[in-house]
């Protein structure tokens, strides 16, 4: 059976919602940041480089989100858009845009908001802009068309779920009202059950809640040491 090494921030939840919607059985196994369980040897020899997810199915391992997006579709042929060369090129092109652009940026708009030791505008002010910069970019592009590439659902639109999620918790309680077209997928989404239940995978396990100074050191390497 399929393994999947997760936890419940925004990229092991959209992966979470491709092995619901496609019905894959798989053992969830939690990986806990705050207490550091990402540096365990054994999961550096699936993830080397120590983040949240992997998949281990079968001997077949693979991490980032993305990755595992792309690895799962094509391996059962579930949620892709009709395979021409066009959609194809769409296809890469979005999932890069969210590996490259709004994972990465909407993750340090999310840190210097809510979890840098020191507050320091020239660091948030420049993620704020690029988080809502990355939302027009998806707000445009879902402004003449229901789904992200062709006329279907697709992993595209999951990976997009799973970070747009995160725009009032980063922008404010109003963050969604300048991309009313992020919002409708985002809505639609999240109303189907696959989405219910990749959210509440993680409430069948114990996490460490304390943001104390254990969990920071965990998940924040840069305060206590530096690569050399």
């Amino acid at each position: 059976m399929l393994k999947f090494y997760f936890n419940g921030s925004p990229n092991p939840t959209k992966v979470a919602l491709f092995l619901e919607e496609a019905g894959i059985a798989y053992e969830p196994v939690a990986v806990d940041t705050r207490t550091g369980a990402q540096f365990a040897p054994d999961y550096l020899a699936l993830n080397p480089n120590g983040k949240v997810p992997a998949i281990d199915d079968g001997g077949v391992k693979v991490f980032d989100s993305n990755a595992i997006l792309l690895y799962l579709a094509e391996k059962t042929g579930k949620f892709l858009p009709e395979n021409t060369p066009a959609n194809r090129a769409e296809l890469l092109s979005w999932l890069m845009f969210v590996a490259t652009g709004i994972g990465p940026f909407f993750g340090q708009a999310v840190h210097f908001k809510h979890f840098a030791p020191e507050k320091i505008d020239y660091a948030h002010n420049r993620y704020q802009y690029e988080a809502e910069r990355h939302l027009s970019v998806l707000n445009d592009r879902l402004s003449n068309r229901k789904y992200m590439v062709g006329d279907t659902y697709t992993i595209v639109d999951m990976d997009v779920w799973g970070w747009v999620r995160m725009t009032n918790f980063i922008l404010g309680d109003e963050g969604f009202a300048k991309f009313p077209h992020v919002k409708r997928l985002h809505d639609e989404i999240s109303a189907r059950p696959a989405a219910a239940k990749a959210i509440a995978l993680k409430d069948g396990f114990k996490w460490k809640t304390e943001m104390d100074d254990e969990a920071r050191g965990n998940m924040f390497k840069h305060l206590g040491t530096r690569a050399a």
